[in-house]
This record gives C-alpha cells, sequence and structure tokens, in this order.
C-alpha cells in the first residue's frame, strides 16, 4: 500500500500515521517520539458513557421502561434485553415486556407484559429474541401510532429502548416526535385522563443496533455480526475441506442486501480468491478478471478456490452478480468443477458468540443509564461500541448517515460509498485488495529496488491467529518483493539454523487453523544472546516480526537493550500480541484471546445444560491467564455465571463465605445452579479446591459442588473470525512499518541497518480505534514484570456489571409489582 507517512500529537504522545490521518490533528517537526498509531476522523461525534461508574440500586425507583426488539432478529439481543431488565430492576425501575415488536405496541394487551427478574435467567446463550419480534404495517399508520401511545401511557410507560435496525429506530424517533399530539389527541378523544396526560408528556428513545450486515453508521460492530460471521466462516472451512479434495470451486453467498460487511471479513477470515460486494463493485468486465484470477490461484499450487457473493452484490454498472451467474462463468470458461452454496438463515441461527453476548449485555445496561439521565429536551440517542468503549451517539445522525451510503451506492458513487461504511471497512477493503495480488508494482513497491530479508517467528504459548499473521506476514512480504524467513519453534530454532525462505504457497490455508505451524516455545533469550545475533548475522535479517504472548513483547525488550553489544541486533524489531491470557501491555487486546473466550463459553454452556437435571448445585470453572483476570470476567460475564475470583480485584474468606449466603438465598427462590468462574493465579492460597471445601463446609449441605478446570482447551480450537481478520491486518501494517523502518536505517554501502532509535522496536497494538505502534522500551514502565501484567487494564471497568447482572437481594423484589389499578376506562 502506498503511504504517505506523517506525525501529529494525539493530546499526550505522539502520532505516527498513514495519509488519511485526521485532518484536525496538529502535525509536528518530525522528531520521533513516543507512541504512532492511526488517528480517525468521524463526523458522528460521541459523548462517553457510563460503564464502570458505581451506581446505587433503586436511583430510579418508580420510573417505567419498556424494551422491545424489531425487523429481523439478531443473536445477542437476548442478552441486550437480559441486561436491560435487570439494570432498570436493579435501578429500581419497572421493566416491561414488549412481545411482537411494534405490532406488540399496537394491539398491547397481553402484548406489554411486566419483566421480572427471573424472566431472563438462563436466556443469554440462546439465539434469535425471546420476546419475539415483527415487522407492523400499522404503525406506519399514524392511528397504529397512536393506538401504542395508549397503550404505553396504560402502563405509565415513557422510556423505551428499542433494539433493531435504522428503520425500527427510525421508526421510534417519529414516534417520539409525534409523541405530544398523539396524548393530546387521546385526551380530547377521552381515552386518557388529564392526569395520565401529565404524568407522561414525554417519552425518551435509546436505541441499541440489532442487525447481522453490521450496516448501521456510529457503532464500530451490531449486535448479531460477529455470531453471522462465526456461522459464516464455520461453513467456509467446512467446504474447504471437501473442495480440497476434489479440487472443485465453491461460490458461496452471504447475506448483506445493502452492505458487503459480512462477505468482505468471511473473505479475510477464509482465503477467499474473490469477493463481490455492493460498495466495491467489480468492472463489467469481471468475468474475464475473475477467471483470470482463480487461474492464477491454480497455477500457484491451489487446489480450490473459494469466491463469496453478497447477495446484493452488483457489478459497476448497477447490474445484479448472482452466484449462479458466477458459476456458470467458471464452468464455461474454466471447465472447472464448480457449486453453489447459499448459506442462508443458517447466519442468523445458533447460539450468540461471547463478543455478541458481551456487547448486549454491556449496551443494555448503558441504554437504561442512558434513559434516566434523560431530560424533555434530549435527543434520541443510540447506545454504540467505540473501540472497547460504550459511547451514546445521536440516533438521527447515525440513521441519516446510513441512509447517506446507500444514496451514494445508487448514484454509483463507490468512493464515497467506501468511505462513509468508516475506516474499519476502508482497511478491510484494502487487505483484501492487497492479499489478492500476487505482485506489487515497482512504482508502489514498499521495498523499491532493493531486495530485504525479512523474518517472523512465533514466541510463547499458542493463540489463536498466529497462522493468520504468518501468513499475512508473508504474502505481503513476498509481494512488496521481500525474501521472507519463517523461523521455527522460537529462539531455539534461530539458534539452530532452522530457518525456511517462505514461498506463497507455503501458507496456503494456514488462517483457518489454530495453534501455531511454525512452532512456538515459552523461552527467553537472554542466556543465548549471543548465539541469537550469530544467527540473525549469518542469515542477514534486516527486520523481524516476533508474533506472541509476554515472553515476544519480553524479548522484543531484551533484543532491543542488547543492541549495544551485538550490532546485529539493530534491526527493526516489532511485537504482534498473540496470547489467550489479554496479559500485554499496548493493546487492548491480544490475538487469541477472542477465540479463547468462545471456547470457554461453548464450555461453560454445556455445563450449564448438564446441570439442568440436577438439582443445587454449584459450578466453579478454572480458567487460564496466568494472574490476568481478563479471561474469566469476560467469560463470566458473557455466560451468565454468577462471580468471578481474579487477582486484579482482591478477595478474602470473607467474601467467599458472602457468596455462600447468596447461594443458599437463591436457591431458596428456585435457582438451581449457580456459577462461579476463577482464575488460575487468583490467589495462590484460596485454591479451586480450597474453595470448592469452604463452599461444601458453609453451605451446611443446601448444595452440591463440582469443579471443572478447563486447562488447554482453552488454546485450542479453529480462531474466530475476528482473530483471523486482526492478525491478518495486523500482519500487514506490521511488514508495511518494518520495511519503511529498514530503508530508514539502511547504508546501501555496507549492505547493513543500523536500527537504534527506541522506535524501532515496537509492539503493535489496539488502542481504542486505533491501531498504534509503541517503543517497548517505553511499555517497560507500563508493566508489572513480576506477575506479567499491564499495570492498567481496560476490562477492569466491566466487573461491577457482572455482578449487578448476576446478583440481586430480596429488597429489590419487593419494588416490583405491577400497577393494580391500570384504569379500565384508559382502554380503547
Amino acid at each position: 500500500m502506498a503511504q504517505a507517512l506523517s506525525f501529529a500529537n494525539d493530546g499526550t504522545r505522539l502520532v505516527f500515521a498513514e495519509d488519511d490521518i485526521d485532518a484536525h490533528s496538529p502535525s509536528h517537526d518530525g522528531q520521533r517520539s513516543g507512541r504512532h498509531g492511526k488517528c480517525r476522523a468521524d463526523s458522528i461525534i460521541p459523548t462517553a458513557g457510563k460503564e464502570g461508574t458505581i451506581l446505587a440500586p433503586n436511583t430510579y425507583k418508580g420510573q417505567s421502561i419498556a424494551v422491545f426488539t424489531s425487523g429481523g432478529d439478531a443473536p445477542g439481543m437476548n442478552s441486550a434485553v437480559r441486561s436491560v431488565v435487570r439494570m432498570g430492576i436493579y435501578l429500581g425501575c419497572r421493566v416491561y415486556f414488549i412481545y411482537e415488536g411494534y405490532q406488540g405496541m399496537v394491539d398491547g394487551g397481553e402484548y406489554i407484559k411486566l419483566a421480572e427478574w427471573d424472566s431472563v435467567s438462563d436466556i443469554i446463550q440462546k439465539g434469535g429474541t425471546i420476546i419475539g419480534s415483527a415487522r407492523c404495517k400499522e404503525f406506519r399508520e399514524r392511528s397504529g401510532r397512536l393506538a401504542a401511545a395508549a397503550n404505553l401511557i396504560r402502563y405509565n410507560i415513557t422510556n423505551l429502548v428499542c433494539i433493531g435496525g435504522d428503520g425500527s429506530l427510525t421508526g421510534a424517533n417519529l414516534f417520539r416526535q409525534e409523541w405530544p399530539e398523539l396524548v393530546q389527541e387521546l385526551v380530547n378523544t377521552g381515552k386518557v385522563t388529564a392526569e395520565k396526560a401529565k404524568q407522561c408528556s414525554n417519552i425518551q428513545i435509546v436505541g441499541l443496533v440489532g442487525s447481522i450486515d453490521n450496516d448501521f453508521c456510529g457503532t464500530d460492530m451490531t449486535i448479531g455480526t460477529d455470531t453471522a460471521l462465526h456461522r459464516i466462516t464455520e461453513a467456509i472451512d467446512s467446504v474447504i475441506s471437501t473442495a480440497q479434495s476434489h479440487q472443485r470451486s465453491f461460490v458461496i453467498e452471504v447475506m448483506g442486501r445493502h452492505c458487503g460487511y459480512l462477505a468482505l471479513v468471511a473473505a479475510l477470515a477464509t482465503e477467499a480468491d474473490f469477493c463481490f460486494i455492493p460498495e466495491w463493485p467489480p468492472p463489467t468486465n469481471w468475468p474475464q478478471v475473475l477467471c483470470d484470477k482463480l487461474q492464477m490461484m491454480r497455477g500457484e499450487g491451489s487446489r480450490l478456490n473459494i469466491i463469496i457473493v453478497a447477495e446484493g452484490a452488483i457489478d459497476r454498472e448497477g447490474r445484479p452478480i448472482t452466484t449462479n451467474e458466477v458459476m456458470t462463468t467458471i464452468k464455461q470458461r474454466l471447465h472447472y468443477d464448480t457449486r453453489v452454496t447459499v448459506l442462508g438463515h443458517v447466519q442468523r441461527g445458533g447460539s450468540p458468540s461471547a463478543f455478541d453476548r458481551l456487547l448486549g449485555c454491556r449496551m443494555g445496561a448503558e441504554a437504561v443509564t442512558a434513559l434516566m439521565e434523560m431530560t424533555p429536551e434530549s435527543e434520541p440517542c443510540v447506545v454504540s461500541i467505540d473501540g472497547n468503549s460504550i459511547v451514546r451517539v445521536p440516533l438521527m445522525e447515525c440513521v441519516l448517515r446510513t441512509q447517506a451510503v446507500q444514496k451514494a451506492m445508487n448514484e454509483y458513487d463507490w468512493d464515497s460509498a467506501v468511505r462513509l461504511r468508516g475506516r474499519s471497512f476502508q482497511r478491510n477493503l484494502d487487505t483484501y485488495r492487497l492479499l489478492t495480488k500476487l505482485h506489487i508494482p515497482r512504482n508502489i513497491d514498499l521495498s523499491k529496488v532493493q531486495s530485504f530479508n525479512i523474518a517472523v517467528m512465533n514466541v510463547g504459548a499458542p493463540a489463536g491467529g498466529m497462522n493468520a499473521v504468518v501468513r499475512s506476514f508473508v504474502r505481503m512480504g513476498i509481494y512488496h518483493h521481500c525474501k521472507v524467513f519463517g523461523i521455527k519453534n522460537s529462539f531455539l530454532g534461530l539458534m539452530n539454523g532452522d530457518l525456511k525462505q517462505m514461498a506463497w504457497r507455503d501458507v496456503s490455508n494456514w488462517v483457518m487453523h489454530g495453534g501455531s505451524f511454525l512452532g512456538t516455545q515459552k523461552q527467553l533469550p537472554t542466556e543465548n544472546m549471543d548465539k541469537i545475533a550469530a544467527a540473525l548475522q549469518k542469515f542477514d535479517i534486516h527486520a523481524l516480526l516476533l508474533a506472541g504472548g509476554f515472553e515476544a513483547y519480553h524479548s522484543c525488550l531484551l533484543l532491543a537493550r542488547g543492541r549495544e553489544k551485538f550490532p546485529s541486533l539493530r534491526i527493526p524489531l516489532c511485537v504482534i500480541p498473540c496470547t489467550i491470557s489479554n496479559n500485554v501491555p499496548g493493546t487492548s487486546l491480544s490475538l487469541g484471546s477472542d477465540t479463547a473466550v468462545n471456547e470457554i463459553c461453548m464450555m461453560i454452556d454445556k455445563l450449564k445444560q448438564s446441570a439442568a437435571g440436577t438439582k443445587k448445585r454449584v459450578f466453579i470453572i478454572e480458567t487460564m491467564g496466568g494472574y490476568c483476570g481478563y479471561l474469566a470476567t469476560l467469560s463470566a460475564l458473557a455466560s451468565g455465571a454468577d462471580n468471578a475470583y481474579i487477582f486484579e480485584e482482591k478477595f478474602s474468606v470473607g467474601d467467599i463465605v458472602d457468596d455462600v449466603k447468596v447461594i443458599v438465598k437463591k436457591m431458596k427462590t428456585g435457582v438451581q445452579r449457580y456459577l462461579v468462574v476463577r482464575c488460575e493465579n487468583a490467589n495462590n492460597n484460596y485454591t479451586t479446591e480450597f474453595v470448592k471445601q469452604l463452599f461444601a463446609e458453609e453451605g451446611k449441605g443446601e448444595f452440591s459442588t463440582r469443579i471443572n478446570i478447563l486447562g488447554h482447551a482453552q488454546q485450542g480450537g479453529n480462531p474466530t473470525a475476528f482473530d483471523r481478520n486482526m492478525g491478518t491486518k495486523l500482519a500487514a501494517r506490521a511488514l508495511e512499518y518494518l520495511v519503511a523502518q529498514v530503508h530508514a536505517s539502511y547504508d546501501s554501502a555496507t549492505g547493513k541497518v543500523n536500527a537504534t532509535h527506541d522506535d524501532t522496536a515496537t509492539l503493535l497494538g489496539l488502542l481504542g480505534r486505533r491501531v498504534v505502534f509503541t517503543p517497548v522500551e517505553e511499555l517497560a514502565l507500563e508493566t508489572d514484570f513480576e506477575h506479567r501484567l499491564p499495570k492498567d487494564q481496560w476490562w477492569l471497568r466491566v466487573r461491577p456489571l457482572l455482578r449487578i447482572l448476576a446478583k440481586h437481594e430480596s429488597l429489590y423484589e419487593s419494588e416490583f409489582k405491577p400497577y393494580e389499578d391500570c384504569d379500565a376506562e384508559d382502554e380503547g
């Protein structure tokens, strides 16, 4: 990718960014220092949410909230519904279900029911929506909205959480705008008393976007998208095995009538050869372009071809492109055995991914808080995710921008359509386009006329996404005419000279597999620095990428500090964090952690299922993570567990005994099981076995306790679409950065690289919405090396939500009695 590199200040440290940097960032004179990253400009300005803020119970006692789902269902909606109900009850509100979306709001009666704490028990792992969803013609008419207003006023409902797409949210906004007139008409016709009208003079709306297409502007991800990608990648992984056996081409149709996000990310996550999306159509001669590409792939040794087609795919003149048309083209021109697979509604179904469960939990809680803080003058908002932060954005600004994308597509303005989709979509498209080329033309080749030797190795425990990193790095290096060496078995392999110059075909079909094909070991270079330096000198390595966990980060730091003694270490070094523990500083997420959380949630789901036929059982589940409580906390929240014991949040015997009291109390109300997740190193003395014995002693026979140590199963399984896609993009970014640094420090006269500045030994991580290169020397100041932890961890702010959604006291229950005098005269 051609780049124009520039410097800008992000307010605390210097930012090193590509040519699409935020135009409002001030320029700098070029001195390199601190963190280097990519800024983002966005016309939709978010407002910070209140996640992590401690809220007292019954803060908003007496308020009424209703939640409904509308439009197409999306996995994760149940998680959001559960969160709205429990956060509302915790804050003292009456919370109502509106069944069947707007239709239930119009029909009223049995379709509007008071929700209780137990109404949303054991639903977080279920797909679809337990309260139903339907499209409603009546609500599009004013008479239907009038009936809906009457039904809401009957229950004093003046706060709505709408979970749906842009059409549903637009309808909610119109309803709010008309509300004063609707109320006045109900008063005039005698259907509502003046007193009731005064109590319900305003209605507040907060939206949560549930859509598998990820087609809503203003949020990085919509509820359901991640799960749909799971379904798609699982299906394509299965297709690949049969296609490989028979040397077949498969044309696979995925959902996305107006948005190509699913098709594009699935193409990156499955190594697809070609992808058709509506935002960036192929030229009208696409049959020739497609066939040339497929022939080229076969010529490189591939035994199969995967072509992904979004259901709304078109060419540059707006003509639809169908899967059957693509299949016929391949058969007629290339005579390949070609099949079509239409995934259909399988993409909507199944248990939600861990990410969608977490997203629903976090968004639902924020929606309740946002509603309670609104005034009559407040505009409706959408709760969205911005990087790792839950924020609020203006509803109609998001809707208008979403509609602007379709307008640009209708006008064949493809550049604007892609730009309006946002930076993440653009980066996905850029990476896909690069990875579908065999060579970069010399005029935009990063290596220019010099062929550099670059190497990649895995360090530490295996993690999902490692192979995706290596594949992307190798191919990007080849595209830029570099020689790319794969180092086997970490530093041991490097010392033994176990390096292989990688060819394009060597990394085919790597992205879908877990583990590490290069081999990886937990070892530091401390005692063998001289041998490592000698090996780098022998193979004339100009730059090195280390993909791994805390060991990889620590190794990079040690190599950088060894430069003064060993000249061959004076090369650009970069770390891509790959560890299920997510315990590396300089990044909010490490590759592999998403895969691990999903594996843990699947195992917990099975444990919950096994407990369905057993009365009064407590499960203590031990996760990996070392001293880092990320896996324990996130998997507990995503699986509906009751508590998580972690090192970062100190606990005592008294806290464990308090949990026993909660268990006994809950089981007396009919709860049959209780889940506690414990990080393996949460406390050296309060071990998992100790907790079990304490539960048995203090429980006095009220329940039985079982231990489940999940072990290395957490490191296994195929990587999730997120880990595959992020690994691919990070490796491409790392390659570009390393080659640029080699150029800056290369002496053509001696053929040597002399990289000594701190910013030539960096860690590439995700900070908010930015991809950031941080000098490892700087990160050393932010690291607890004794416990192998960052000193600051963003996910700790979701800990209060875990307790709120899992634990409630009897004092809450008495507050949520339905009105006994829902006035009969208000009906009609």
